[in-house]
């Protein structure tokens, strides 16, 4: 009885079908990776596309605020003039009233 010649057969059959099975483990993982790839190319895409975006924004909204902070600067000044320039007259007038009415003063 010879048995290798029906073992013989069997094995390389087993051998032939683990190599596919490998083969096919091997595919499946390279389309995994491509299509995760593919996934994470188009989300860095999309990460640049709204970066892109969002720095004409945030630079627009940059100047925005710097000039409201001038503004609300320069409304300071001009208050702090005025209100300068009122307590000079409100002086004035008060030593005008003393010269003027030295005993009612």
């Amino acid at each position: 009885m010879n048995t290798n010649v029906t073992s013989q057969p069997f094995s390389t059959e087993a051998t032939t079908m683990a190599d596919q099975a490998a083969d096919s483990a091997n595919s499946a993982i390279r389309s995994t990776q491509n299509v995760a790839n593919a996934a994470l190319d188009r989300l860095a895409n999309k990460v640049e596309s709204a970066r892109d975006q969002a720095v004409p924004l945030i630079n627009r909204l940059s100047s925005q605020a710097e000039t409201a902070a001038r503004r609300g600067v320069d409304a300071v000044r001009d208050t702090s003039a005025q209100l300068r320039e009122k307590a000079m007259k409100a002086s004035d007038s008060t030593v005008g009233y003393i010269k003027d009415e030295p005993v009612k003063a």
